[in-house]
């Protein structure tokens, strides 16, 4: 199944790895590793996480205080976000519909 982030959720992912980048010398590549990991369950199993709203799925990293909302459309699955388990909630819905 195809993955396609939108635009913003890679400019989360971005500020999220540069975050742990400073904080030391490999976080940021376990980080990676645990969003890939992700990825990589919700695009074999893209139903395996529990709905958020209509169509819209949340999985929580393992290691890490985010999560990846996205959802399911005809091209295969939208990444609309990767959420900061402190960040307000919902403040993603205005991304949808993709």
């Amino acid at each position: 199944m195809k993955i396609r982030f939108l635009t913003i959720a890679e400019i989360e992912v971005d500020e999220a790895v540069s975050w742990y980048q400073k904080q030391s010398d490999d976080q940021d590549l376990k980080f990676l590793d645990e969003l890939a990991r992700a990825i990589g369950v919700i695009t074999a199993y893209p139903l395996i996480a529990a709905e958020i709203e209509q169509d819209i799925r949340i999985f929580f990293l393992a290691r890490f205080p985010y999560s990846v909302i996205y959802g399911i459309d005809s091209d295969g699955i939208v990444i609309i976000a990767l959420a900061h388990q402190s960040r307000e909630p919902r403040y993603w819905i205005d991304r949808v519909p993709f």
